[in-house]
C-alpha cells in the first residue's frame, strides 16, 4: 500500500469515527467525561487563555472596557485543533477525532483563564490600594488614611485570587438544574458559543453548514465595520461609538447610537420583554430622573464637584438607586425532543450536591483564615458574613446575566464595599472595603461565568463534570497568568496615572467610593436614600405580583396584567450603564 493510500484511508477512518460520535450525541449518548478532557485541549486552552489575558489586561488598564471573547475562544480552539489534526494526518499518523465536547472544554478553560484578568481587580479595587491612587484621591481627604496603602505584589495577589476565585466555583453548583433547565435562562453568550460549536461539529447537516456560513458572514461584516470605525476614532466621545442620532442635546444625556455589534447581537438573542425593560429603564433614568435631579445641583448636592464619578454628586444617586431586589421569572415554550435529550444527558452527568457544599465550606474556611493575614484591616468575622451573603448575591447576578448577558458582579460588590467601609472605621475602612469588595466580586463573577459555561455544555452534549473540571483548570491557570500579565504593564508603564495612557480609571473611582463609605451616609447627596427606599418598595411590590401570579392567586385586575410588567433586573441596569447599551 502506497503512502498516499494510507493517508486517504486514515482520513476516511477518522471521518467515519467523527460521524459515529455525532450520531451517538444525537441519540443522547456521549463520551465518558474523563475522555472529554484531553492533554492537547488543556495545552491549547492555556495558550488561548494566556493570549487573551494580556489583551484584556491592556484594555482593562487603558479604557476599563473589555468585550466578550467567548465566541472567538471557541473559534480559535476549533482552528488550532483542526490544524493540528490535519498536520498529523498529512504526516501519516492517526489523530484522535476532535469532538464538540473537546471544543467546549477548551473554550471553557480559556474563558475561565482570561476572566481572572478581567474581573480580578487589577484595574480597580486591587490597584486602588497602591500609593499612587492614594495620592491622586487626595492625601488630606477625610477617611483617606495614609495607612490604607498596599503596593501590588505577585505573591499576595496570586494567593488572594486562588482563595476567592475557587470559592466562586462551588457556590452555585446545587442550583445548576434550576438555572439551566427549570428557568431556561438564555445566557446569550453561552447560547451563541454552543450554536457555533454545534455547527462546526455537525457532519453533513445543511442547517449546521448554513449556521457556520452565517456566522462567518456576519463575523466578517462585524470585523470590517470595526476596522472602518477605527479610522474615525479620535479622543474620548469621538467617532461612531457616540453617534448623536437624536441630536447633541440628547447626546449629552447618553441618547446616542454606539454601533456596537455585540449589543445588537445580544438584543437579537434575548426576549423582547428584556429588550423593552432595558429601554424603559434607560428612558426613565437618563431621560427623566437624572436630568431632573441634575437641575437641583447646588441644592441637593454641591455644584463645584470635580469629575462625574464623585459619589457626593449625581453619581451617588445612580449607584444607590440601582441596588435593589432584582428578581423576576420568565415563561418559555414547551420542550422539543432535542431539548429532552440535552436535559437527560445534563442530569445524568450531574455533579453531586455534596461536592458543591463541601467545596464551598472548605475554601471559605481557608479564606476566612488567610485573607485577614493578607489584609489585617479586614477582620475574620467580616469575611464570614461576606461568605454567608455571597450565595444569594451570586444567584441574583447569574439570573440577571442569564436574561441580559450582562455580568453585574462589580455592582453587587459595591454593596459590600459601602457596608465594610462604614463598619471598619476611618483607619481601616478603605483597605477593608476594597478587599471585601474584591472578595464578593470574585465569588459572584466566577459563579456567573460557570453558569454561562453550563449553558454551553448543556447545548453541546458536554458532561457538566468535564466542564466543571475545565473551569477548575482554567481558574487555576488564570490565577497565575493574570498577575503576570498585570506586572508586564505595571513595570513598563505609568499605570494608574489619569494623564497617561494606562490610567486605569476604575481604580480611582473605587478608592473614592471606599472613602465615601468611611465618611458615612451623610456624605451622600440629599434625598438619595429616600429615593432608594421608594424604588425598593416598588421592586418588592412588583416582585410580589409575579410570585402571586405563579401561585395562581392572580384573580384581581392588577394581577391579570402582571405578565406585561418589565423585568426588574433588566430595567435597573441602564440606571448606571447609560442608554447607549
Amino acid at each position: 500500500m502506497s503512502m498516499e493510500e494510507a493517508k486517504e484511508k486514515n482520513e476516511i477512518e477518522n471521518e467515519k469515527l467523527e460521524e459515529t460520535q455525532d450520531e451517538a450525541e444525537r441519540l443522547g449518548r456521549a463520551q465518558p467525561w474523563t475522555r472529554q478532557i484531553t492533554a492537547r485541549g488543556v495545552l491549547v486552552s492555556v495558550v488561548i487563555g494566556a493570549i487573551y489575558s494580556v489583551i484584556t489586561m491592556k484594555l482593562n488598564l487603558t479604557t476599563g472596557l473589555v468585550p466578550n471573547l467567548n465566541v472567538s475562544a471557541a473559534l480559535l480552539a476549533f482552528v488550532f485543533i483542526r490544524t493540528w489534526t490535519k498536520m498529523l494526518r498529512m504526516a501519516g499518523f492517526v489523530a484522535k477525532p476532535f469532538t464538540r465536547q473537546e471544543n467546549t472544554m477548551i473554550q471553557t478553560c480559556a474563558v475561565a483563564c482570561y476572566s481572572i484578568a478581567v474581573g480580578g481587580g487589577f484595574a480597580s479595587y486591587l490597584l486602588a490600594l497602591n500609593r499612587k491612587t492614594y495620592e491622586f484621591s487626595g492625601e488630606h481627604t477625610e477617611g483617606n488614611s495614609s495607612r490604607a496603602v498596599k503596593e501590588p505584589g505577585f505573591g499576595w495577589m496570586t494567593g488572594f485570587l486562588f482563595l476567592v476565585c475557587f470559592v466562586g466555583l462551588f457556590v452555585l453548583i446545587p442550583l445548576r438544574k434550576i438555572m439551566i433547565i427549570d428557568l431556561k435562562l438564555t445566557y446569550p453568550s453561552g447560547l451563541a458559543t454552543a450554536v457555533l460549536i454545534n455547527g462546526f461539529h455537525t457532519q453533513g447537516d445543511k442547517m449546521a453548514k448554513k449556521q457556520v456560513r452565517g456566522f462567518m458572514k456576519y463575523f466578517s461584516i462585524s470585523f470590517l465595520w470595526a476596522f472602518f470605525e477605527w479610522f474615525f476614532t479620535g479622543k474620548e466621545a469621538c467617532g461612531f461609538s457616540q453617534f448623536p442620532t437624536f441630536g447633541l442635546q440628547a447626546w449629552k444625556q447618553t441618547f446616542f447610537f454606539d454601533f456596537s455589534a455585540t449589543f445588537v447581537g445580544a438584543g437579537m438573542i434575548v426576549s423582547h420583554l428584556v429588550n423593552l425593560s432595558l429601554l424603559l429603564g434607560a428612558v426613565l433614568s437618563y431621560g427623566i430622573m437624572w436630568p431632573l435631579i441634575n437641575k437641583l445641583k447646588g441644592d441637593w448636592f454641591p455644584a463645584n464637584l470635580e469629575g462625574e464619578a464623585d459619589m457626593k454628586g449625581l453619581y451617588g444617586y445612580k449607584i444607590k438607586e440601582q441596588q435593589q431586589p432584582q428578581y423576576r421569572g420568565s415563561g418559555w415554550p414547551a420542550e422539543s425532543i432535542d431539548d429532552l435529550k440535552q436535559n437527560e444527558l445534563f442530569l445524568r452527568e450531574k455533579i453531586p450536591m455534596w461536592i458543591g457544599v463541601t467545596g464551598y465550606v472548605f475554601f471559605s474556611v481557608i479564606s476566612i483564615i488567610v485573607v485577614p493575614i493578607i489584609f489585617p484591616q479586614l477582620k475574620w468575622y467580616y469575611v464570614v458574613v461576606a461568605y454567608l451573603l455571597a450565595p444569594s448575591l451570586a444567584f441574583c447576578n447569574a439570573y440577571g446575566a442569564g436574561l441580559t448577558d450582562i455580568n453585574m458582579a462589580y455592582n453587587y460588590s459595591k454593596v459590600a464595599l459601602f457596608v465594610l467601609a462604614a463598619l471598619s472605621g476611618k483607619e481601616n475602612g478603605v483597605v477593608a472595603a476594597l478587599a471585601g469588595c474584591g472578595l464578593i466580586k470574585s465569588v459572584v463573577s466566577v459563579a456567573c461565568i460557570l453558569m454561562q459555561d453550563f449553558k454551553t455544555a448543556h447545548l453541546t452534549y458536554t458532561s457538566p463534570r468535564a466542564m466543571f473540571m475545565s473551569q477548575v483548570i482554567g481558574t487555576a491557570v488564570g490565577c497565575v497568568i493574570a498577575p503576570l500579565s498585570f506586572f508586564l504593564f505595571y513595570k513598563a508603564f505609568d499605570v494608574g496615572n489619569p494623564k497617561e495612557e494606562f490610567k486605569a480609571p476604575y481604580a480611582l473611582i473605587y478608592r473614592n467610593m471606599a472613602i465615601i463609605g468611611v465618611q458615612g451616609f451623610s456624605a451622600l447627596p440629599h434625598h438619595c436614600l429616600q429615593l432608594c427606599y421608594g424604588l425598593f418598595g416598588f421592586a418588592v411590590a412588583l416582585t410580589s405580583q409575579e410570585i402571586s401570579r405563579h401561585r395562581n392567586l392572580d384573580h384581581g385586575y392588577l394581577f391579570r396584567w402582571s405578565w406585561q410588567c418589565p423585568f426588574l433586573l433588566a430595567l435597573t441596569l441602564p440606571l448606571i450603564c447609560a442608554l447607549e447599551v
